[in-house]
């Protein structure tokens, strides 16, 4: 019996043990971070750091939030600053911090039959590929970058639903599959740069548009109110966001790099003492 109660109390001890050592959080991002490579090359040094594993749920920042506000996530990671602080304001979130930075370019066939190229602006840029009716693949998801496009849109005055299915056309998918679109279409796209800097395909597409200062692309990380879902991990989301936003994070968002490109710039006010 002695036995037995002892091997109990191993097994026991054993199993407990495991437990803490698979410790896991679940973040809520977007495409970009994961298919950029970024996740891939900094959370191995956290999980080295603290033992915390991050589970990633890759998706547009629009089903991201969604995510996060049914408690689906312990922290999201999105670029979409007004919508992080509606998310904050409305009681799901703690609070935003800077992260990093990056921004959008618009993409084109190298041929350029709306002359993108001499656009001063990106709604300039937009406008002439209205006014050719030059092809145009929208992620049509809700992602950050989809919602960018559609204040591009509107801050040059144009709809372009009221031409959809026609030179606009709407994917429906993440950023890789749109880029894939464009590229089989000889067609504009609006891209984050890290992913465009990631994506093999480019035969035939180039930088149509870039530099505007309305295509900056600010990334924030937030931690789910545990008062609205008391399963929230915060303790240790908690920890994945100061890691984030510390000098340690920072740099190593800094050095990830692809094709000898920095993808993202630190903004974390951390990163900026060090």
């Amino acid at each position: 019996m002695r036995f037995i109660a002892s091997f109990l109390l191993a097994a026991s001890m054993l199993s407990a043990g495991m437990a803490q050592a698979a410790e896991f959080i679940t973040v809520a991002s977007t495409t970009s971070t994961q298919n950029s490579g970024l996740f891939s090359s900094i959370l191995p040094q956290f999980t080295a750091k603290t033992g915390i594993e991050v589970r990633v749920i890759a998706v547009g920042t629009g089903q991201a939030i969604r995510q996060a506000e049914r408690g689906d996530a312990d922290v999201l990671f999105v670029h979409h600053r007004t919508s992080e602080e509606s998310f904050v304001r409305e009681g799901f979130g703690i609070k935003r911090h800077d992260v990093m930075m990056n921004d959008f370019v618009i993409i084109g066939p190298a041929s350029d039959p709306a002359q993108v190229k001499t656009a001063k602006t990106a709604e300039e840029a937009l406008s002439a590929i209205a006014k050719t009716k030059s092809a145009f693949i929208s992620r049509g998801d809700d992602s950050g970058t989809h919602k960018r496009e559609r204040g591009l849109w509107r801050s040059a005055g144009i709809d372009p639903k009221a031409a959809s299915g026609t030179w606009y056309r709407e994917a429906g998918a993440g950023m890789g599959a749109t880029l894939n679109m464009a590229q089989g279409m000889g067609a504009y796209a609006l891209s984050d740069r890290g992913t465009w800097i990631a994506f093999k395909n480019k035969q035939g597409l180039d930088i149509a548009h870039q530099g505007s200062d309305n295509l900056a692309n600010p990334y924030g990380v937030i931690l789910v109110n545990d008062k609205r879902h008391a399963h929230v991990k915060s303790e240790a989301g908690q920890a994945f966001i100061d890691w984030l936003v510390s000098g340690e994070g920072q740099n190593a968002i800094a050095a990830f790099k692809l094709q000898g490109e920095q993808l993202f710039f630190p903004t974390a006010r951390a990163h900026a003492q060090n």
